[in-house]
């Protein structure tokens, strides 16, 4: 009997000298059979309240065009957000930002945040002024270019603290929006320019973003101004198959409407609250296993329908981009978690998700 207790306790200790080690992931380990990253990742989640693990999901965003940064004090302060976009200023800005919300986060005992930005080639020296100069998207010639600036772009996001990028833009360039912003003036160019693009991006240890899925390269209109509609075949979808093998960390879904299209049909609303598009289609049909993001949800495109927070988890996102209100939206969702056993089921397995991108790319952060 008591072998059998020395043994028991011998190897209860093993397992929490496992999970407590200051162990380094790297994004590579994030779509990885590994029992160690899995430990971490059910330890953590285990150590959460319902509350915190809500707040996993949402991602407000902080500078102009955001919340101000007493509003994101109190929602850290208050553990209602699992991260955030640096959206609209400089690095210096940026890096204190990072420095203050990964201490108070620290004292907190609080898990690390995912730090955000919109830092594609034609965005980045205007969305983080002071960064180093890259040519924009639509004026690259060669796939050596394409990695090159995403090298620099990269160097400078580590330099910030920021983890997570949402780019780049896989979309075809007919429609003015998103045109210039993408890789597709050459059409042959748009996949093996975006996986040159997201390599070299997750090489440095950053999420990187395919977007704007299922496709914005062929719609009429600007989701920012309204919701706006694929009528037919969803043609840019074949874009993502190839990046998904090939290990994307990131896909981000549009607030763009699908009709005349039987399968996916969208029923009205925006591909983003859509569980035919995010669950049936992006996890189910196309396999991708990584982090699911909403396009803006202040975009009018989708911050005009009733519930639309909910709605979006609902449909299979993990990540909850730039809620109108982030202290409302995680009430809402908290509410149906607690009340819905399959939305909790839902929102459990993107928190897990969560926590296992912040280990491959935060560790270090972690709390042992």
């Amino acid at each position: 009997m008591h072998i059998i207790k020395i043994t028991t306790l011998v190897s209860l200790l093993f397992v929490q000298i496992a999970i407590g080690q200051n162990t380094d992931f790297a994004l590579k380990d994030f779509y990885s059979n590994n029992t160690k990253l899995d430990q971490q990742v059910s330890h953590y989640f285990n150590q959460l309240s319902d509350e915190e693990k809500v707040a996993q999901l949402i991602m407000p965003a902080i500078g102009p065009y955001g919340q101000t940064e007493s509003t994101i004090d109190q929602l850290v302060k208050g553990k209602k957000i699992g991260g955030l976009l640096l959206l609209n200023g400089n690095k210096a800005e940026f890096t204190k930002w990072v420095k203050k919300y990964n201490n108070w986060n620290s004292e907190a005992g609080a898990l690390p945040f995912l730090y955000s930005a919109d830092a594609e080639a034609s965005l980045v020296n205007r969305k983080i002024k002071n960064s180093t100069p890259v040519k924009k998207a639509n004026t690259l010639k060669t796939i050596k270019e394409v990695e090159e600036v995403a090298k620099t772009i990269s160097k400078d996001l580590n330099q910030i603290g920021i983890n997570y990028n949402f780019a780049p833009v896989v979309d075809m360039s007919p429609n003015k929006t998103v045109g210039w912003r993408s890789f597709g003036h050459v059409p042959d160019s748009v996949i093996p320019w975006s996986n040159a693009f997201i390599q070299e991006t997750q090489k440095h240890n950053i999420i990187a973003t395919a977007k704007h899925f299922p496709g914005h390269g062929y719609v009429e209109g600007d989701t920012h101004k309204k919701l706006v509609y694929i009528k037919g075949e969803m043609k840019e979808v074949k874009n993502y198959p190839p990046l998904i093998e090939q290990g994307v960390m990131s896909i981000m879904i549009a607030h763009i409407a699908v009709e005349n299209e039987t399968q996916y049909n969208t029923k009205g609303l925006p591909s983003s609250i859509s569980k035919e598009i995010v669950t049936d289609l992006l996890r189910d049909s196309l396999k991708f296993e990584g982090l699911i993001v909403t396009d803006a949800m202040n975009m009018l495109g989708v911050s005009t329908i009733k519930g639309a927070n909910v709605k979006a988890i609902d449909a299979g996102v993990d990540v909850l981009l730039m809620p109108l209100n982030a202290s409302k939206a995680h009430e809402e969702i908290l509410e149906k978690y607690r009340t819905d056993s399959d939305f909790k089921q839902k929102v459990d397995a993107s928190c897990k998700r969560i926590i296992r991108a912040k280990l491959c790319t935060e560790g270090d952060l972690f709390s042992h």
